[in-house]
């Protein structure tokens, strides 16, 4: 498919060129303004160009912006291991150890250069800065139902031994179900056991009825570990809710998924409030999750997601930016819980969005989508975007990776680097491989 050269020019006209070693993101800046929540995504969750110059643009908005917090799509209790270590709290010695909870599938998605990279980064940040101006990591996923509950109980056996004993008790109604979340799930589903859903909530309650005293006990430190142990009790009720549904319906965990995201959200700027002003927040996370659902063909489906979530709660204090490749390598796995594998992407669909930039010829550049009617027209669709998750599939690509969207209503901007590689593993198994030199293994190590 052959795209009008009207087309190819109005964005070759608009586009802000990305070139060099050090990226400018002056635009992308100045089109953010004074906007205190920037989301950030990504195209794939295994892109070597998409977490490095998301990490550039978040080290700005730290440094110029004053942004005082990054939220990724990661499991609470997984990343705040890493928040304690970039805020020189916990016991680890490296970035290395302070990412090692990121053991669930996909660990690459964590456990790779560029994030290594990125918290050594931020962790010689803080060092030197009061404790109230360090910027934390958090996790908004909701997957950890069991590293969530043993996080509650450590809490409460250090603040409260005899509240720890009820609060095992209560939690014990997963032990006949095992270790594994999903298989809760089918179960509760096909009624071989009862749910427990009653006992999460109750835990739930019994720590909030309790907040004030445990908020006493040490300052500032124990209200951080209050919130810490309150978030992952809200974790517990909400997974256990997501595990349920999970044969019921991909509409359902979807959105519960993603509210649960939202909600954390905000938990994080009530609870940055109590010490900052204006807490200003970056978010990590895929594309899918990021750009308005509003806008693509998931809201047919009667699916939401976080950017729609929060662009409905915060309007234009939110600014949606979004990546895009047209071909390259990526790390991803074959089927779930799988290897990582170095794949080949395939060049972008005709039609797509991909193949409209890759036609321009221009090998990197963003264009600010934001209150620009002109562009809006050129670029509205419906088209095809690409999304690559976890899993890449390029045998069943239209079918499991493509869906349609109208670009300028699901993101304020969009950054296309047209040839990208492959992030690179910390851990490499035999299905992993370089294609080139790497850049980035790993400088924090």
């Amino acid at each position: 498919m052959e795209f009008p050269t009207k087309m190819l020019d109005a964005i070759r006209a608009a586009a802000h060129a990305m070139a060099g070693a050090v990226t400018d993101h002056d635009a992308l800046l100045e089109a953010i303004g004074d906007c205190r929540f920037v989301l950030i995504g990504e195209a794939s969750h295994g892109t070597h160009e998409f977490y490095y110059e998301r990490a550039e643009i978040t080290k700005r908005l730290i440094l110029e912006r004053g942004f005082n917090a990054v939220a990724v799509e990661a499991d609470w209790p997984d990343a705040y291991r890493v928040n304690e270590w970039v805020r020189g709290l916990g016991e680890d010695q490296d970035a290395v150890d302070a990412l090692s909870d990121f053991k669930r599938f996909p660990a690459w998605m964590w456990r790779n250069a560029d994030v290594l990279d990125f918290i050594g980064w931020l962790r010689d940040y803080n060092d030197g800065r009061e404790t109230d101006a360090k910027v934390g990591f958090y996790g908004l996923d909701l997957y950890a139902l069991h590293a969530s509950i043993n996080a509650v109980l450590e809490y409460l056996q250090k603040v409260d031994p005899a509240e720890a004993k009820r609060a095992r008790e209560r939690y014990s109604c997963f032990d006949h179900v095992g270790a594994d979340p999903q298989f809760y799930g089918f179960a509760t589903s096909i009624g071989a056991v009862s749910s427990c859903e009653n006992e999460v909530v109750q835990e739930l309650v019994a720590l909030r009825n309790r907040a004030e005293r445990y908020r006493r006990m040490d300052g500032r430190m124990a209200e951080d570990e209050f919130f810490f142990a309150e978030q992952n009790a809200r974790l517990a009720v909400n997974a256990e809710k997501y595990y349920r549904s999970m044969y019921r319906g991909r509409e359902s965990t979807w959105n519960l998924r993603d509210l649960h995201m939202a909600d954390t959200l905000d938990a994080l700027v009530e609870h940055l409030a109590n010490r900052i002003m204006t807490p200003k927040i970056v978010v990590w996370a895929h594309n899918s999750h990021l750009g308005d659902a509003r806008a693509t063909e998931s809201a047919e489906r009667g699916e939401w997601n976080l950017g729609q979530l929060v662009r409905e709660r915060w309007g234009d204090t939110a600014f949606l930016v979004g990546f895009s490749t047209y071909s390259g390598t990526v790390t991803a796995a074959s089927d779930w819980d799988g290897p990582a594998e170095r794949k080949r992407v395939r060049p972008g669909l005709p039609g797509s969005y991909e193949a409209l930039f890759h036609a321009t010829e221009d090998p990197a550049f963003t264009l600010i989508l934001r209150d620009d009617p002109r562009r809006a027209q050129v670029l509205q669709g419906p088209m095809l975007q690409r999304a690559i998750g976890v899993i890449y599939r390029p045998e069943t690509e239209r079918i499991s990776h493509y869906f349609h969207t109208r670009l300028p209503e699901q993101f304020d901007a969009m950054l296309h680097i047209d040839h990208t590689r492959a992030v690179e593993p910390l851990e490499r198994g035999s299905l992993w491989t370089p294609d080139e030199a790497p850049h980035t293994f790993p400088s924090a190590l």
